[in-house]
């Protein structure tokens, strides 16, 4: 299996302007910043990774975010 596999990614115009300007502020390219963070959202709780896709219910986001906040401060 390669150590890497080429994505392609479709993202707005608004997203790609502020991920140029990460890119500009980190020193880092697109495909840098882009991997580091799907590495990321990829360990992430699948309760976390839900809440970044928006995939919960709108009545209960509020109760947990509190929730996976106070997990995270446990494990810390």
């Amino acid at each position: 299996m390669p150590s890497r596999i080429i994505l392609r990614l479709e993202v707005t115009p608004a997203a790609k302007q502020q991920l140029d300007k990460v890119c500009d502020l980190m020193g880092m390219t697109q495909v840098t910043v882009t991997s580091r963070l799907l590495e990321w959202f990829a360990h992430q709780d699948q309760a976390i990774q839900r809440m970044i896709v928006s995939h919960v219910p709108a009545e209960l986001q509020r109760d947990l975010a509190r929730l996976m906040l106070r997990k995270i401060a446990d494990k810390a």
